[in-house]
């Protein structure tokens, strides 16, 4: 992923507890990492030898969202144009599943209507990306 054509944000509902948008943004995250390894750099050294685990290799900016505001940029995905852009989202139903099984069960017997975003990772073109969140704050 060039850094200079591409943008990864996240959009995390201002509302919640902060351990659930802490949760939230640490699955998204760990999804990313999954759908795009490239972006991880390599593990790096410290002065005394030790080694850490790379991270990614630019800046994810948290940005923060109503419920409302995050649904419909969550519908405009759908739409041609932003088709290409890797999507993570996190809702009130993957929240609530103790186990997979019962994630992907209960999914496959809901409409995406009626699920509450917690949050969407958003991964692609900056250009696209801006169209989508640039009036959106920082999470602080």
């Amino acid at each position: 992923m060039s850094l200079q054509n591409k943008k990864c944000v996240m959009i995390i509902d201002e509302n919640l507890p902060l351990g659930i948008i802490a949760n939230t943004a640490a699955i998204m995250g760990i999804t990313l990492g999954r759908e795009m390894p490239e972006v991880v750099g390599q593990n790096v050294t410290d002065q005394s030898g030790n080694e850490h685990l790379g991270i990614i290799t630019f800046p994810v900016p948290v940005l923060k969202g109503s419920p409302e505001t995050i649904k419909t940029i969550r519908e405009k995905l759908h739409q041609p144009g932003f088709q290409d852009l890797t999507v993570v989202d996190f809702s009130d139903l993957a929240q609530s599943c103790k186990t997979y099984d019962e994630f992907t069960d209960k999914m496959r017997k809901t409409s995406e209507n009626t699920l509450q975003y917690f949050g969407l990772a958003i991964c692609g073109s900056k250009k696209k990306i801006n169209q989508l969140t640039g009036s959106l704050p920082l999470l602080r």
